[in-house]
């Protein structure tokens, strides 16, 4: 109800003050005046361990006197994946459909065209100092020959502990004990690390490259043709140890292979790669089971089979 003041002045008095009557305030149930309070921001989802978006590796092609670039190799062309910590994605392809360019691009060793890696919500190309030091760590690698990647003249103590001696994880003191346990952990007996590559068999020395690459306590290893090069026997051991060793360690792999038959074993997810692209990619059972693309059911046709 409005309140109004009288003014034996008339109406128009510009003293005339108009009063509202205040307005009681609404209760709700219970009886207390509601506040308003700002809702809880839900609290956001970690970034995925990796995270490839659009990558182009290209290599130009050089042609004339002046060496004018004609061309490009796209040896990896618009491929995007993500990885969450602990997983193992299977990247599977013929011999130069850019499964290596693409791991050499993640790992810094090749320079991209375009795209973007990152790696635990960082990004992979912008990395300097401390930053990358770090990311040399906890990324690691086992390529597919293990002789050419072994320095023969270091004994496989200074090959296990070099790394570890970098970044400080151990004294010098400390080396031959942290060995021991690196050459246990690979199914190698400890008196191996003073010997040197030329004394083991491909199967050992490629568990030497498995012990140095978790050396450094890495988040993901990337297995380049790992296996490629053993025989079945051995190549079934050293599957079986990965797996171990992932359990272990809580482990992601990417696992880069041309024999889709391997990826069966070690796989929760599955990328086909064909020409520099995926074509195909989802759950390992699902890819292998009931495959979409004519190059993946080639691919699986292709896997040898006994009696058949």
């Amino acid at each position: 109800m409005a309140v109004q003041q009288t003014n034996p002045f008339g109406n128009k008095d510009p003293r005339i003050i108009t009063l509202k009557a205040p307005v009681a305030p609404t209760l709700p149930v219970g009886g207390t005046v509601a506040q308003d309070v700002p809702a809880a921001e839900a609290p956001s989802a970690p970034p995925p361990l990796v995270e490839v978006k659009d990558l182009c590796t290209w290599f130009p092609i050089k042609k004339g006197i002046f060496a004018r670039t004609a061309g490009y190799v796209k040896a990896v062309n618009g491929v995007s994946f993500t990885m969450e910590a602990g997983e193992t994605l299977g990247v599977v392809g013929e011999s130069g459909c850019g499964k290596s360019t693409l791991s050499r691009t993640i790992l810094r060793l090749e320079k991209p065209h375009s795209g973007s890696v990152h790696f635990m919500g960082q990004d992979v190309f912008a990395l300097k100092g401390k930053d990358l030091l770090q990311y040399r760590r906890d990324l690691q690698v086992v390529f597919q020959d293990p002789h050419a990647t072994l320095n023969p003249r270091h004994s496989i103590l200074d090959i296990l502990t070099e790394g570890m001696l970098v970044h400080d994880l151990i004294k010098p003191k400390e080396a031959q004990d942290a060995a021991a346990e690196l050459l246990r952990d690979v199914g190698l007996q400890p008196d191996a690390m003073f010997r040197y590559p030329h004394a083991f068999s491909g199967g050992q020395r490629q568990r030497i490259c498995i012990a140095r690459a978790i050396a450094l306590k890495p988040k993901m290893i990337i297995c380049d043709e790992a296996v490629s090069a053993l025989d079945l026997s051995i190549r079934a051991q050293v599957l079986n140890l990965l797996m171990e060793l992932k359990d272990k360690y809580h482990l992601a792999y990417l696992f880069i292979t041309h024999d889709i038959g391997v990826v069966e074993h070690i796989a929760d997810n599955i990328i086909v790669m064909f020409k520099g692209e995926i074509v195909e990619r989802g759950p390992a059972e699902k890819v292998l089971l009931h495959p979409e693309e004519p190059y993946t059911k080639r691919l699986i046709a292709a896997v040898p089979r006994v009696g058949a």
